[in-house]
Order: C-alpha cells, then structure tokens, then sequence
C-alpha cells in the first residue's frame, strides 16, 4: 500500500504544477511569453502619464486584459486542452492586445515599425489583395519622405489584423491535417490488429500460401512437398489448409512493417521541418507503417489470385517473405500523395503566395 500512496502523492503534486499539462513546443511557449511581457512593458510606459486621453485609456486597459488572458491560456487554467491549441489561443490575445497598441501609439512610432509590418503584410497576405497593395503604396510614401497619416495607419492597422487572421488559418490548417493523418494512422493500425486475429484463428480461410507445379504448397512459414499425394482428392484449398499456419499473417504483416518503417525513414529527408507545434513528419510516418502491412498482405493476395502473369507460384518461404518486403515498401507509392499533400500544407504556413508583388510605382516619381 506504502507505493501505492507515494505514487498517488507524486500524482497530485505533478497536476498541481502549472505546466504539469504542458502541450506543444516548450520554446514556442517560451517565446510567446516573452514577448508578452515586452508588449505589456511597452504598454505600461506608455499609459504611465496620468493625463492621456480617455479613448487611450480605454485601448490599453482593453489591450493589458488580452495579455492577462494570454497568460492564463499559457498557464493552462483552462479545461480545454488539445495538444498546441492553447498556443494557438494565446497567439490569438497577443495579436489583439498588439493590434491596440498599434492604434494608440503616435504616427511616428507606426512610421518606425513600418518595415516589420509591411513584411508581415506580405507574408501572409496574396499579392493581389487589395490591403496588402495599399499597404505597400503607404510604404513608398513614407520612404520618400511623406508623413503618415491618420487614416494610412488605419489602412496599415487593418491589413496587420487580416494578415494575422491568416496565419492563424494557416496554422489551424496544418493541425487539422495532422489530425486526419493521425486519424487515418488510428484506423487503419485497428484494421491491421483485427485482420492478424482473424488471420492466426483462421489461417486456412483465407490462407497466403501458394503451389507451384511439382513442388508443392508453400506458406510464408512452412512447406509442404508431400501435400500432393496425401491431400484427399489433390483438392488445393484442402492442401492449404493443411499447410496453412497461424503465424503466417503475422509473419507476413510484421515483414510489410518493417519495410515501411525504412520507407518512412526515407521519405523523411524530402520533409522540411516547421515551426509550427505541429508534427506533421511524425504522423506521417506512423501513417506509413499500418499502410505496409495492408500492402503485404494484399500484395500476395493479388499474386496468388494470379494478377501478375508469371508470379502466380513462389517456390519457397523465403521468397514470400521477400515478396512481403517488397508489397510492404511499395505503400509509399500510396502515401507519396499523403506526403506531398503535407509538403503543400506546410509550405502554406506564410502564405501560398507571399512572392513579392509587382513594384508599386513611387507616388512621387511621375509615369513613363
């Protein structure tokens, strides 16, 4: 009983910890809290004067609850908590709690951050959106020499929200991939399990075996040479299922993995890593190894059916097993979609069309 109560102890001590439930990237959260802090830092120097205007009060006092709800989401007092998407939630305050400050600060200072805006403009939004040409237009003035006005920070301001609406889109694009690449990961490992029962209970059912002319009948585990003269009326379904064995899906299943799983560790090098908290590479790779069973299997099955002219009678265990390797390695002619797919979405993360737009012309430089 002693172990039993210092491990419900250690238990109720670890959920008590405010990162006991941490999900996602450490450095991702790591990150965003820092710059919580420095936005917050900013915020309360800028509000320090005991004279400013009602309306900037009430954006910063607006501004400081998103941050203090930023924090709660990131100190995960909250009952939902699927994995990364509190970072998501916590990106969602900050953005709101910057955008506001964006509009209580002076056009001089939206004028001195002009340059980190227009590239975050450009990275998320496409090149023929209309805020996006603006913007861009607002920065030619300003290096020419123009004072910002009141209503371009407006046109700024607005196209920073949509950009960062976008990037939020992008990143809960990548997470619901990943959770249908998981999902189908999920599905199909249930269906291999449940076809290796129905295979080592009933071998002879459905049996992987074949018989080649004047040997016999082989299976992935065992042979028979003799089964020709000793099976009743030379029936062949009776000699595999004398032949048959219970470890014969098993056997040929576990092969099929195996060959995926070195698929998979192939196929890896074509997938660039993210920043997003999201393992794309992981469930992609566990997707593979349940697809080389199947393929195995079905492999085989297709063989002995005859469905490839002159490979309808192996001679041997051996090759069976090699034939396995071979069907279970080639599931990443199905999965390569999977893969490129996963590519795309990644790639997506910035914007599918954040190549620099046409140059603006200079409002001051007269046309050709």
């Amino acid at each position: 009983m002693r172990p039993l109560i210092m491990f419900a102890n250690w238990t109720l001590r670890e959920r008590q910890r405010p990162d006991a439930h941490e999900k996602g990237l450490w450095e991702l959260r790591e990150d965003l809290t820092s710059r919580i802090s420095e936005l917050e830092a900013l915020l309360r120097t800028k509000t320090a004067a005991e004279d400013i205007p009602a309306e900037t009060r009430a954006l910063a006092d607006q501004a400081f609850k998103e941050l203090e709800e930023a924090r709660t989401t990131l100190r995960h007092d909250h009952r939902r908590r699927l994995p990364a998407a509190h970072l998501a939630v916590a990106q969602t305050r900050f953005d709101m709690a910057h955008t506001l400050m964006l509009r209580l600060s002076s056009l001089d200072e939206v004028t001195a951050m002009m340059p980190g805006l227009v590239a975050f403009v450009r990275e998320h939004l496409p090149v023929n959106d209309e805020r996006r040409i603006q913007v861009e237009e607002t920065a030619l003035a300003v290096r020419s020499g123009t004072a910002l006005e009141g209503t371009q920070r407006q046109v700024v301001v607005d196209a920073v929200a949509a950009a960062r609406q976008t990037h939020l889109r992008e990143h809960l694009r990548v997470r619901n991939f990943t959770c249908v690449v998981y999902g189908m990961a999920v599905a199909l490992s249930v269906i291999v399990v449940l076809l290796g029962i129905f295979g080592a209970m009933a071998p002879e059912t459905v049996p992987l075996c074949f018989h080649p002319e004047k040997i016999g009948v082989v299976c992935p585990t065992a042979s028979d040479t003799s089964a020709l003269s000793t099976a009743p009326d030379g029936d062949v379904d009776d000699l595999y299922a004398m032949v048959a064995s219970r470890w014969d899906y098993p056997v040929v299943m576990f092969t099929g993995i195996v060959a995926a799983a070195v698929a998979a560790a192939t196929s890896l090098r074509r997938i660039r890593g993210t920043s997003t908290p999201y393992n794309v590479p992981v469930a992609l790779a566990l997707l593979k190894l349940p697809t080389g069973a199947l393929t195995a299997v079905l492999g085989l099955l297709l063989m002995r059916g005859e469905f490839v002219p002159g490979l309808q009678a192996l001679d041997s265990s051996a090759q069976i097993v090699a034939w396995a390797v071979i069907f279970g390695y080639a599931q990443q002619l199905f999965t390569k979609l999977v893969d490129n797919q996963a590519q795309t979405v990644l790639d997506s993360v910035g914007g599918p069309n954040n190549t620099p737009a046409k140059p603006t012309r200079d409002p001051q430089t007269p046309a050709a």
